[in-house]
């Protein structure tokens, strides 16, 4: 499979080049930097791209079969993650491409709430990290007005770190999922199996999952 990941140096994207990669995948890591291919794998091709630009995703999508994207902004620009949503959505329209997100926790509802959405509960997400939650929730607004491009967008549990890979988790839709000892939380290394699998499996379309270590 070939696979172009934006985001490549990131903390969830390196991790996703990686375990592509240990699989035979074929794989392009795009930064928007040059600078920082000296910490992509020489395995994978080097790219510069911009998630929030069309044309670039056009460029470094084609001949390609599977999109992820895991790029994250700086504080303080949180709304660039639905400015990026728009462009690759922009760049893959008539493709065929698919396009795998990894998004937010904010978006996810609390068990047992309701239906209240993590982000409106400060148990989960506190006043500092309210805005990039937001951002996210404007995020898979933006996936689920599509209706051309097929996508899926994963929302990581409450806790997302670097970790072990253990290569189990458990699956879910839209409700926050909370371990057997009352944790929600998966590893990186955990959440880049989880989108590797997707991406050979394609079990979402058009819809959002979650992961929780299992």
């Amino acid at each position: 499979m070939r696979i172009t990941v934006f985001g490549a140096a990131g903390n969830a994207g390196s991790r996703i080049v990686n375990e592509a990669l240990g699989r035979g995948h074929e794989v392009t890591a795009v930064v928007r930097d040059a600078a920082r291919f000296a910490g992509l794998p020489a395995l994978a091709g080097h790219r510069v791209g911009d998630a929030a630009d069309p044309e670039d995703v056009r460029r470094l999508a084609a001949g390609q079969d599977v999109v992820i994207t895991a790029t994250r902004p700086p504080r303080g620009r949180e709304h660039e993650l639905a400015s990026a949503a728009r462009g690759l959505l922009a760049g893959l329209a008539g493709s065929g491409v698919r396009l795998l997100v990894v998004g937010g926790a904010g978006s996810l509802t609390v068990p047992g709430s309701g239906g209240r959405l993590l982000v409106d509960d400060p148990a989960y997400v506190p006043a500092g990290w309210r805005d990039i939650a937001l951002g996210g929730v404007g995020q898979l607004d933006v996936f689920r007005a599509e209706e051309e491009v097929d996508w899926a967008y994963v929302s990581p549990p409450a806790v997302l770190e670097p970790g072990t890979r253990t290569g189990r988790y458990r699956l879910g839709r839209d409700e926050l999922l909370v371990g057997a000892d009352g944790t929600s939380m998966i590893s990186m290394e955990d959440l880049a199996v989880a989108l590797v699998d997707e991406a050979e499996a394609g079990r979402f379309r058009r819809e959002r999952f979650t992961v929780v270590t299992a």
